[in-house]
Parts: C-alpha cells; sequence; structure tokens
C-alpha cells in the first residue's frame, strides 16, 4: 500500500489526545477537488496541463484547526530530515488558514496548468513532494505535513504521453537465420546513441495474417525515442496460430542470439533480456499468448532466452483459434487492446474465434484492457484496408488510434518494464477524468485493470466459488433486494445474436467459451421495483479494510436490453460501507467523473443497437470513506451494499458485475 494509512491513524491518536503536532506528518496531500462527496480525491499523476490541489481532512487532524500554515511544492526527495530547507517549485508557497468544517473549506490551490515542470527525459513524471510549514520558518520541523515517502514521490507531473520521446533513433532492417524459412526479416528501431546507453528493454511485435512486419513504424518510433529496442518481424500466420507462435518464438531467440552481427554489430551488448515485451496484432496476438503459454508448458525452450524474461504480453484484436487450453497467458503480466468498430476479429455473438476478449478473461496475473470505441482492425497499423463497422459518424480514424495506442503502450511498459510508480495511473482512472493530453476528448476508451494474486488483493466476490446467489466466493452471505433477475453464471452469451430475450441473461457477454471458467453475475434495476441494494456481508477475518488501498469491481451495461436502450448514457451508483458500530459512509463513484459505458451503438447479429458488453473498472479509495467522518471505522467493517436508488439520480439499467475486491494498491 503505497501511502500512510499507519501513520494517519497514530497522529490521528497523537493529535486527539490534546498532545498537539510533535512529529512530522505523513499523509497523502495533493489531488483534485471534486463534485459530491468525499469532495476531495488524492491522486499520485497530474497532466502538465492540469492544475494541482492540496486538501487537508480537519477532522482527521483537528490539532491544525486555527493554524495558519504555508504550503510548498517542492522537488522530491527520497529522504528528508528535520531542517531541510523548503524552496517551492512554482511561483511560490501559498498559506492557507485551516478551518473547522468540510474538506471542501480546507482545498487550496498550488500549481496552476503548465507552472511545474514534466520533462522527466525518457523516464514519465516529475517527481514532487508536499510540505505544509506548520511553523512557517521555511524548513521541514516538527509538527509539519508532508506527502512523500521513501519509495515514493507525493506526487508526478506527466508530459503528453503521445509526443515523441529525447532521443534521436534510427531504423534498420535486415534477415536473421535459423528461423521459419520465407520469415526471415525484422525491422528494429533504436536510439541514435545507443553505444552509451547500456543495457536497454526489448519489445517484440508480431503482425497479424494479411499484414506486414514494417507496418508498425509508429509505435517503434515512439517506444524507441523514450529509450527501447522495439524490434517487428515476419510472422508465419497463414497456416494458423502454432505457427505464428513460433516465429514469435524464434525471432526472440534469434534477436538476441545474433546481435553482434546485426547492423554491423551496434545492438552488440546493448539488449537487455531479462525485460523483454511481446505484442501481437490479430493472430499474432493469439500468437504471444499462445506463444507463453508453449514456454510454460514445456513444449518449447528458448536459447537466449526464459519465461521469466518475458515480463509483459499485449495483444491487440486477437483471435481465438486454439482455445481454452492452449491461447492463455496465464500469470504474466498481460494487456489487452481492441477497437469496438473491428470489422475482422469483430466480438460477433456467433463466433468464438472472433470472440478476442476471451484471451483477456484467462489471464491471471495483472492484466488490463484498453478498449477504444470506434477503432477498426487495422487502425493499429499503418497500411491494412478500412474495416471499420459501426454507426456512421463515430469512426475515430487510424490517426487517433494510434494516439491512443501509442500513449498505452509508453504507459505499460514504463510501468511494467521499468517499475515508473505513475505511468500505472493511466492503466485504470477513468478517461473522462484522466487521459493522455494528446488524444482527443472526444475519444472514448473503455479501461479494465485487475491485480494479480500475488499482489496480497482479498477478493470479497468473483463468482468463481460458491454458486449460491447468496453466498460469496469469500464465505460470507449476500443479501439482494429489490435488484431484478439476479443470476451468476458463465460469461456468454447462449446464442448467435445480441437481440434481447430473457432466456439468454448473459446477453452482449462475449468473455468465454464453453470450455471457459470465467464467471459473473447479471441484474436489473428499475424505479419500479423501488430503491434496491446488493449487500455483501464480510466475514470476520476480513473485516479490517484499513490494510488496503482501494475497493475495486468491474462492471458493464447489458446490450439492447430495454432498461439499457431506454436512456442511453453512464450508468452509476452508490457503494455503501457499513462498520462494526452500525456506521454508514457512501460514495456514489460518479463523483470521480466515471460511470459504466453504455455499449458501442453498432447494429448487426439480431434487432436492435449495442455491440458487446463493455466491462469497465471502478476503483475508489478506502481512505475516502473516512472524509469528514472521524467516527467510521475502517478495521470493522461488516458489510460493502450497493445501493441503486432513483432519488440519487441513478437510472434504470440491466448490469453484469464481477470481481469485487480489496486491492492493496
Amino acid at each position: 500500500m503505497k501511502k500512510y494509512v499507519c501513520s494517519i491513524l497514530l497522529a490521528y491518536l497523537i493529535l486527539s489526545a490534546g498532545v498537539g503536532l510533535a512529529q512530522v506528518i505523513e499523509t497523502e496531500l495533493a489531488g483534485n477537488s471534486l463534485p459530491w462527496y468525499p469532495h476531495f480525491e488524492y491522486v499520485r499523476a497530474f497532466n502538465e496541463d492540469a492544475t494541482v490541489e492540496v486538501a487537508v481532512d480537519t477532522t482527521r487532524f483537528p490539532a491544525i484547526v486555527g493554524v495558519t500554515g504555508d504550503i510548498y511544492v517542492v522537488q522530491s526527495q527520497s529522504s528528508w530530515a528535520i531542517g531541510d530547507p523548503l524552496v517551492d517549485a512554482g511561483s511560490g508557497f501559498e498559506t492557507h488558514t485551516f478551518v473547522d468544517s468540510s474538506i471542501k473549506d480546507n482545498r487550496v490551490l498550488v500549481a496552476s496548468g503548465g507552472e511545474l515542470d514534466s520533462d522527466a527525459g525518457t523516464d514519465l513524471g516529475v517527481p514532487y513532494d508536499v510540505v505544509i510549514d506548520i511553523d512557517q520558518n521555511g524548513t521541514l520541523s516538527d509538527g509539519d505535513f508532508l506527502d512523500s515517502t521513501p519509495n515514493e514521490a507525493g506526487f508526478y507531473v506527466m508530459k503528453d504521453l503521445v509526443t515523441k520521446g529525447p532521443l534521436l533513433v534510427r531504423k534498420i532492417d535486415y534477415s536473421v537465420t535459423g528461423v521459419t524459412p520465407g520469415f526471415a526479416m525484422e525491422r528494429t528501431w533504436y536510439p541514435l546513441g545507443i553505444g552509451g546507453m547500456g543495457q536497454l528493454p526489448l519489445v517484440i511485435i508480431s503482425h497479424g495474417n494479411g499484414h506486414r512486419y514494417d507496418w508498425y513504424d509508429y509505435l517503434q518510433e515512439h517506444l524507441s525515442s523514450h529509450g527501447y529496442i522495439v524490434m517487428s518481424h515476419q510472422n508465419n500466420t497463414g497456416p494458423g496460430i502454432e505457427t505464428a507462435s513460433t516465429t514469435t518464438l524464434e525471432h526472440t531467440d534469434a534477436i538476441l542470439g545474433q546481435q553482434s552481427t546485426i547492423g554491423g554489430g551496434v545492438l552488440d551488448g546493448h539488449i537487455d533480456s531479462s525485460r523483454i515485451t511481446w505484442i501481437g496484432h490479430s493472430r499474432g496476438g493469439e500468437g504471444v499468448a499462445r506463444a507463453y503459454d508453449r514456454i510454460l508448458d514445456g513444449a518449447w525452450t528458448p536459447v537466449n532466452y526464459s519465461l521469466d524474461d518475458i515480463v509483459l504480453v499485449s495483444s491487440i484484436a486477437p483471435t481465438d483459434f486454439l482455445g481454452t487450453a492452449s491461447s492463455n497467458p496465464h500469470g504474466v503480466n498481460y494487456h489487452f487492446l481492441y477497437g469496438s468498430a473491428d470489422g475482422d476479429v469483430c466480438g460477433c455473438p456467433d463466433n468464438d474465434i472472433a470472440q478476442a476478449f476471451h484471451i483477456f478473461e484467462r489471464a491471471t496475473g495483472f492484466r488490463q484492457s484498453t478498449y477504444v470505441q470506434g477503432a477498426d482492425h487495422n487502425d493499429f497499423n499503418c497500411c491494412g484496408f478500412d474495416d471499420f463497422t459501426g454507426p456512421p459518424g463515430t469512426a475515430i480514424g487510424r490517426e487517433e488510434a494510434q494516439r491512443v495506442a501509442k500513449a498505452v503502450y509508453l504507459a505499460l511498459v514504463k510501468h511494467y518494464v521499468d517499475g515508473n510508480i505513475p505511468a500505472k495511473d493511466y492503466l485504470w482512472r477513468h478517461y473522462e477524468s484522466f487521459k493522455p493530453i494528446g488524444v482527443s476528448p472526444n475519444t472514448i476508451v473503455v479501461s479494465e485493470y485487475e491485480e494479480g494474486p500475488d499482489s496480497g488483493k482479498f477478493v470479497i466476490d468473483d463468482y468463481q466459488s460458491q454458486p449460491s446467489l447468496w453466498r460469496s466466493s469469500s464465505g460470507g452471505r449476500v443479501v439482494r433486494y429489490r435488484v431484478a433477475d439476479l443470476k451468476e453464471g458463465l460469461l456468454d452469451d447462449n446464442n448467435t445474436n445480441f437481440s434481447w430475450i430473457t432466456s439468454d441473461p448473459f446477453n452482449g457477454m462475449t468473455r468465454a467459451r464453453t470450455s471457459d471458467s470465467t464467471r459473473g453475475a447479471v441484474f436489473s434495476v428499475s424505479p419500479d421495483d423501488g430503491n434496491g441494494f446488493i449487500q455483501w456481508q464480510i466475514i470476520p477475518e476480513a473485516s479490517d479494510f484499513s490494510q488496503f488501498k482501494y475497493l475495486s469491481f468491474r462492471a458493464c451495461q447489458g446490450t439492447r436490453h430495454p432498461l439499457t436502450t431506454a436512456k442511453l448514457g453512464d450508468v452509476n451508483w452508490a457503494v455503501l460501507l457499513i462498520d462494526g458500530n452500525n456506521n454508514p459512509s457512501f460514495i456514489n463513484f460518479s463523483t470521480y467523473d466515471g460511470g459504466i459505458e453504455e455499449p458501442y451503438q453498432r447494429t448487426g447479429y439480431g434487432s436492435g443497437a449495442g455491440w458487446q458488453n463493455e466491462f469497465e473498472t471502478i476503483r475508489i479509495r478506502l481512505n475516502d470513506f473516512l472524509t469528514n467522518r472521524p467516527d467510521f471505522d475502517l478495521t470493522d467493517i461488516k458489510s460493502v451494499n450497493f445501493i441503486f436508488s432513483h432519488i440519487l439520480g441513478e437510472r434504470p439499467a440491466r448490469i453484469g458485475l464481477d470481481d469485487l475486491e480489496l486491492t492493496t494498491d
């Protein structure tokens, strides 16, 4: 967990006891104002054109009431000591007197858009810390507030992820030996100054059927300008996925084993073979998952690398020819990029091979998806034919789709390969509130993010066990009231069209074939039924939520259902926690400027409009439930509740739900 629950609780006990400010108080300070409760969100990443605010909840830190302090944004330090000088990194410190009131009255603008430097070179994010100088002496002192830890800055200011990096780059085309005959060509982009840069991570791109290895310059150039070696190779996709996976495996060995002769030896000694990313498109997207599976199963033994050297696998609009047991990314860090207007791997309900989400659902490690409304299959390469299939006027075009791709791949590689901290925010925060600067504000991107099982997360309910509607996966009791047609089952549309019929409650679910195991729930909410809710009772041994950072779940709207089509738009609801003393605290997640997106309004395969269901991840910071509620006890939570209330403005909806869990980051 990033920050400070223990420090906050300790500080609160000290302050409440009347001892006064006696030490540096480490707590989150930087973030954004929200329109409704909790009125402020603490975040780690800001785009360079965004404002930065600071807020203090005086109900948690009552001794600061009446205190006038100077608020500094300073260059981040890995360690702080009493007496360190405070030098504001912007236009000067801000002075504020903290009042005994809502956090709304203790929010302070500390930096305007463009005020803070965002140039981190080939890295992402310039790190800053925040200090509230309580005694106004210009140094860090006992009693001051500090937003910083040894491992993470208070916040980071990010450049536009769509723009090229600072490095000059070069591309070379060449052939290698020891690979499938007729598929020997590679194109590699690398930084011109590679000779003085040590070893750089390797990114490998495997194209799809009918595509070419030289169609991905836009992505290769972008990543290499940020310090990566990026190779794209000829891919033997015609015969099928097995041969495609073979060429991925062979070419990975080839560039590593023949680096001393490639380009006259320019890459020799500069490839970090322990940090490899595989990206595949279409059949190549299934191929990279299959390649990983073959190594894991012992069916293929690499010469110059091992399974552990593959740190990230990403599929762009992958096919699913081989199915459950073979096309499986298992526990590797996995990413999935897909366009809603794909006319090739279409997501059609009558064809398992064209249901790309299957492979995403099989991933068991850290996984994330980027679903781009209005993008088609060949928007993610330079030169494939226009296969756009969607409503007129909704195509975003190749240039815009590639802006999305450049940004998300830079964030992915920086985070998983280099351990960059703020890049993670681009993988899960809603596009409505936080997107790369260079992506159009009109582009709709729906994101899923799920932490791996080794992260320390706790799963409340993922519907993979305890099939009874009245029992969660974790063993707690589930209570439902006034939500209609609640069912659990395989996330698989059971017929060959998207028309709504009551005998197909999982209509629009293209997440599994019959041999897969991914399950979820569906239900309906209507004002005609009154105010509805679902309650998950928490087992006693898991009641301490303070050891986690986020409450996370994913949800979607049911395509072509009458409740969905009656009024198209985002759906949201309130999330209510109840502690052991029956104290409530609830947050409507629409305050974070994000809701559950309606399905892309594509037609075909039955009557009506609406394509496959679009799951979207919602993550609510658990400490947000404490804002202005000092009596609420996160260490003793007895239930999590979803409240669907037309009184609060939530509209009728058909909802799919999965993966309710507590996460550590």
